[in-house]
């Protein structure tokens, strides 16, 4: 016959199963919901809209689609040619203005010196000053109009502006830019950082300085950083401006309330002294604080 072992034991038994329950339970709750971690996470750089400065044919092209460059490299020529000519323009009506304001400053003179001998009346001279004046503000014209040329000629040569990684190129000789509207992105290798989307109710929990650890979906390597800073407001989603510059708040609103995302950001730490530059921007990451 089989014996039982004694009642004391069976309840030791029960109370540690129920103890070790409640416990991890309670450390369940406590990571999922307490735990400053979370899975939406976005790997972010800043994208710099690469946009011609001038209209023109885009007559030759340097780079290819996402390739790498240095702030300085030349990106794409648009028609150099045509601003080379505007540039000759401007500089010979600067060359004119130039002769005719010592044609008009010299008359000025000679008036001056005929008024003072009564040979002319004063009102001729008065004119000849006016036109001489005249010539020295036409000569500012033709110097800011020659600087605007070279300018336009400088601008036509478009380059980037920071060291980083062209996107969605697909610029080609021939193409027609109009100055201002963007060709390209250039993706700022400089700027990488992680943004985490952690549940509102963790962020007592989160302070800026603490480490963070980044694991990108699909690698094992862990990254590390620190927390930047906190975002400061969110859309308020239950709420927008009538007609009337009067709040419209919505008056209905689920029983279920789910926690607000706040976006912290979080700067990635230099490994062996560099950056890690083979990140790409809109990766997944899981976002990992570690309070101090």
């Amino acid at each position: 016959m089989k014996t039982l072992p004694p009642a004391w034991i069976r309840i030791a038994i029960t109370l540690t199963a129920l103890i070790t329950a409640a416990l991890a339970g309670w450390l369940l709750w406590d990571y999922y919901l307490e735990e400053p971690w979370t899975r939406d996470g976005r790997v972010c750089a800043d994208v710099v809209r690469v946009s011609p400065d001038v209209s023109g044919l885009v007559t030759e092209v340097k780079v290819k689609d996402n390739q790498r460059v240095n702030a300085g490299d030349l990106l794409f020529l648009v028609d150099p040619a045509r601003f080379d000519l505007a540039l000759k323009q401007s500089e010979a009506a600067l060359a004119s203005a130039e002769a005719a304001l010592g044609l008009a400053q010299r008359e000025a003179a000679r008036y001056q010196k005929l008024a003072a001998d009564n040979a002319v009346s004063h009102s001729s001279y008065d004119t000849k000053s006016v036109e001489a004046a005249q010539c020295e503000a036409a000569l500012d014209l033709a110097r800011a109009n020659r600087d605007l040329a070279r300018l336009n000629l400088d601008r036509s040569q478009v380059r980037a502006t920071v060291n980083g990684i062209l996107s969605n190129f697909s610029l080609r000789p021939g193409d027609y830019v109009s100055a201002g509207q963007p060709v390209t992105a250039l993706v700022d290798a400089d700027s990488f950082y992680v943004a985490g989307y952690f549940e509102e109710t963790k962020l007592r929990r989160i302070h800026v300085g603490d480490p963070a650890q980044i694991r990108l979906m699909g690698d094992d390597h862990v990254l590390t950083g620190h927390v930047a800073s906190l975002a400061a407001a969110v859309e308020d989603r239950e709420r927008t401006d009538s007609s009337r510059l009067l709040a419209n708040v919505n008056p209905a609103f689920s029983w279920v309330r789910l926690a607000q995302r706040i976006p912290v950001r979080v700067e990635l730490d230099p490994v062996n002294g560099m950056v890690p530059t083979n990140l790409v921007a809109g990766q997944t990451a899981t976002v990992t604080i570690q309070p101090q």
